[in-house]
């Protein structure tokens, strides 16, 4: 299928926003916490929530008949009508004016900003931007894009371009730095962290011989709470104000991730010796 072709498919597509709320509580950042080996950051009311620790809460949660071939939702508010869906996360940008905190009764406006067909290297995709909107006793406190690529790909057809696992090497120094083994188990819990059941991440066999990839795929939005660990941890006196990311290349189960940077510089998280799976730029205050 061609951009041109993509393009029908979108043809008088524009979802109306979608509007949530709830209630910011501990035990998902204990859980998170605990995925990563950590003593949980919050307690009590009022303890800041870690900026995109939020993605553990107002989780969608489709009934299972609901569900596509691929574990993902098959319909969707900002899922493009398109045939034999397939998903990536692309990256994203996060603002925060206020951090959301434990016991905030929060409301969340979602929105499409644009959906736009293109050329990308595994073949033709709709590119898709979704904006989330934070808001606590009426006042904005955190804005948030998320990009998501996407193409059409029937079971059985082989990507347009194969991934090969990449094989680790030696980590280049850092002021930050900060080393990960994701396994089966990781990527589980994460998956149930965040009520995502895309079969990429814990089905070997459909991962494999229908999406492509040589192994179980390390989550997108794993890799960039991996980032933004590193001024987490480094930098606890400063407070993130924004955050800017993007993924450019898969990263799995089995092998090393090493996230590495430094204040005021860029981040990368990705195989030592390898291109980054993905890089970010965050602003601190």
């Amino acid at each position: 299928m061609d951009v041109s072709d993509l393009a029908a498919h979108l043809a008088g597509w524009a979802p109306p926003p979608v509007d949530v709320t709830g209630r910011i509580d501990t035990w998902p950042a204990a859980a998170f916490a605990a995925l990563l080996d950590q003593p949980s950051p919050v307690h009590a009311v009022g303890d800041p929530l870690p900026p995109l620790w939020h993605w553990f809460h107002l989780l969608d949660a489709p009934a299972r008949a609901e569900l596509g071939d691929d574990g993902h939702p098959a319909h969707g508010p900002f899922l493009p009508p398109l045939p034999h869906r397939r998903r990536m996360f692309a990256g994203g940008r996060l603002e925060v004016r206020e951090p959301l905190r434990i016991g905030d009764e929060i409301g969340r406006r979602s929105s499409l900003v644009s959906a736009t067909p293109k050329a990308g290297r595994s073949g033709a995709m709709v590119f898709v931007t979704v904006r989330h909107e934070f808001h606590r006793a009426g006042a904005l406190a955190v804005v948030e894009e998320q990009d998501f690529a996407y193409r059409s790909q029937p079971p059985g057809v082989e990507r347009g371009r194969p991934v090969s696992a990449p094989v680790a090497g030696e980590p280049e120094p850092a002021a930050w730095q900060l080393r990960v083994e994701p396994d089966a188990a990781m990527l589980f819990r994460f998956s149930a962290l965040t009520y995502n059941t895309h079969r990429i991440h814990y089905d070997q066999p459909y991962v494999t011989q229908v999406e492509g990839y040589p192994g179980l795929v390390v989550h997108g939005p794993l890799l960039a709470l991996l980032l933004l660990e590193l001024p987490r941890r480094n930098a606890p006196g400063r407070e993130v104000t924004g955050f800017a990311y993007r993924l450019r290349r898969p990263a799995f189960a089995g092998t090393p991730i090493v996230a590495s940077g430094a204040a005021d510089a860029e981040l990368a998280a990705g195989v030592p010796g390898q291109a980054p799976s993905v890089t970010g730029a965050v602003t601190l205050r």
